[in-house]
């Protein structure tokens, strides 16, 4: 039987804050696969090792989890005053398919980056020493965001000592911001899909007493049910293995996750979510007390404004999702809702939060126009590294 050579793809391998992802650019990809569609599905999958009925991604450049099985297509932007078009694409671990329903602010960062390394950005508006401003259009969700890169001799500078809870090494700041960060995907087209700063979250019996939980749910971003630790059993300050080896949390969490999708409009019924495993992400909150974080780093109450625990693809995640630290400094800084709550309340620019790792500062912009809550911007720092660059090899009958 004839097998087809593997094929070579340009690629690289950059971290981005505390994911990782390979990154593309468009021109490279093969034909079939500069275009949206089953191909470009199938090439990311084969790229990861997905889907893996081991949960090992052994077979690929993922690391079986949701900060790893991640792949990024960038391209020369196609919208007036933006340097780049930025796509990102979120494997599933287990199944056969690709999400593209949101963006990973994380690798935002890289994106920026990136754009630099592979000659994407005029050469006349990179500084030979300084911070090159890159705009980017996130594809996926329709938004803006700006990076601010440091170079150094012309070159993206990648070494530093800024320190970021949830990556082992420093590395050189990156600042982004996301622009008007308010997600329309949901029902209404408001950043509130239901109207209301707090909800009464219709959730089955066995998941919380009564089958209602509080929950503020907004699309700022990336759409984010939050819920309050305490309502679901929990204190705020759990790690990793309290969540992720207990399958009926895991359970749990995900009942709340459709009944979310499906109040803010973003799924029809209860099976699409299966399908839609990126968005809404679900985070629980708590106000502010000491732990110990997985890094065994000693927080104390006084360090942060309030904790948060969210969970990617279904697991509790290592530090926190880029695109859900919008979500919290946007839902932090409107007076009413249960970040804000958590946090102590009032009107505040910017909050630190706890999560597993470590600590992360956030800022928003917030504002009431005719009654409606609006976000100009989102802001916080990051970094980013490249860690391979060259070819990426697969099966050419893979896609």
């Amino acid at each position: 039987m004839a097998h087809q050579p593997q094929i070579k793809i340009p690629a690289t391998y950059i971290r981005g804050g505390t994911s990782k992802g390979v990154f593309f650019r468009l021109q490279d990809l093969p034909e079939r696969c500069q275009v949206a569609g089953e191909a470009r599905d199938k090439l990311f999958m084969r790229v990861i090792g997905s889907p893996d009925p081991y949960a090992a991604h052994i077979d690929g450049m993922g690391s079986a989890t949701s900060s790893t099985s991640k792949c990024v297509i960038l391209a020369k932007s196609s919208v007036p005053e933006h340097d780049v078009d930025y796509l990102y694409g979120q494997v599933s671990i287990d199944s056969a398919f690709v999400d593209w329903s949101g963006n990973c602010g994380n690798l935002s960062t890289a994106a920026g980056a990136f754009a630099i390394h592979a000659g994407l950005i005029d050469p006349s508006r990179v500084p030979q020493n300084g911070t090159c401003v890159v705009r980017i259009w996130q594809a996926n969700i329709k938004k803006t965001i700006i990076a601010h890169v440091p170079v150094t001799d012309g070159q993206v500078q990648e070494t530093g000592d800024f320190e970021l809870d949830g990556v082992t090494f420093p590395a050189a700041e990156i600042v982004l911001e996301f622009i008007d960060p308010s997600d329309d995907a949901g029902e209404g087209g408001s950043m509130f899909p239901t109207g209301n700063l707090v909800d009464d979250l219709e959730v089955p019996a066995d998941v919380v007493k009564g089958g209602t939980l509080k929950a503020t749910m907004i699309n700022a971003g990336i759409p984010t049910v939050f819920v309050n630790a305490e309502d679901i059993g929990y204190t705020g300050s759990e790690l990793r293995e309290a969540i992720n080896t207990d399958a009926k949390a895991l359970e749990m969490f995900e009942q709340i996750r459709i009944a979310g999708a499906l109040r803010m409009g973003l799924i029809k019924t209860p099976e699409e979510a299966a399908k839609r495993q990126h968005t809404p992400k679900i985070a629980f909150v708590a106000g502010p007390k000491g732990y110990v974080a997985s890094s065994g780093k000693t927080i104390t109450a006084g360090e942060v404004d309030l904790l948060v625990r969210a969970l990617s693809m279904g697991k509790l995640h290592h530090a926190m999702m880029g695109t859900a630290a919008v979500a919290i400094g946007t839902a932090a800084a409107i007076p009413g809702t249960l970040v804000n709550l958590a946090a102590g309340g009032g009107v505040r620019s910017a909050v630190r939060f706890g999560h597993p790792s470590g600590t992360l500062r956030v800022g928003a912009e917030a504002s009431q126009v005719n009654g409606e809550w609006t976000v100009v911007k989102a802001i916080m720092s990051r970094s980013a590294r490249i860690l391979m660059e060259g070819w990426v090899r697969v099966p050419g009958d893979a896609f």
